[in-house]
């Protein structure tokens, strides 16, 4: 066999790298891109078997009771928190109250003082006029006893009369020291 002369065009060396390399380069990033658009496929199709298993349903269902739980929680605490606000609003009208009970009460103590040492002065004079009554009637007594003696010597037989008619200035006497001690 004869040998085959190939007619080759004279091309200096960086473009035959050039020109292949441009081929090479367009063909490597084809690959590249096929093999991440494949790789991206198989991980989408991994994350949706995964996804819908049973264990990320139960997991998806466990987070929505939280949720849920979550929620009734928070209403909860607000709820109670409402009504603390307004319990310590009560329990600032009560001591108001309270504070304005105790100030009339003191209030009334000392006018009920005043009262008393009134009626105890009162009493003490009453008592003092009582006394002096008491004296008094004592007093007249003893003149009425030396008196009914004097008549009861003078006349035994008119005793019984003057005794009786020393017993009007009596009650007389004992009447207006009653209408003094008014």
């Amino acid at each position: 066999m004869a040998p085959i002369l190939y007619d080759y065009r004279k091309m200096p060396m960086d473009d035959i790298w050039k020109e292949d390399g441009d081929k090479r380069c367009k063909l490597v990033v084809g690959i590249l891109g096929l093999l991440v658009i494949v790789l991206l496929g198989v991980l989408l199709i991994f994350f949706i078997i995964k996804a819908n298993s049973e264990a990320c349903q139960d997991g998806l269902r466990a987070v929505m009771e939280c949720r849920n739980v979550t929620y009734l929680l928070q209403q909860e605490l607000a709820e109670a928190q409402r009504g603390f606000r307004d319990a310590e609003a009560q329990a600032v009208t009560c001591n108001q109250t309270v504070m304005a009970l105790m100030a009339s009460l003191d209030a009334e103590k000392a006018q009920g003082r005043k009262k008393v040492e009134e009626l105890e002065g009162e009493i003490t004079t009453l008592n003092h006029k009582l006394q002096d009554a008491s004296a008094e009637v004592e007093r007249l007594r003893r003149e009425n006893h030396v008196l009914n003696a004097r008549i009861a010597d003078t006349d035994s037989a008119s005793s019984q009369d003057s005794s009786c008619a020393a017993e009007p200035p009596l009650l007389i006497l004992l009447l207006g020291l009653s209408a003094l001690l008014l």
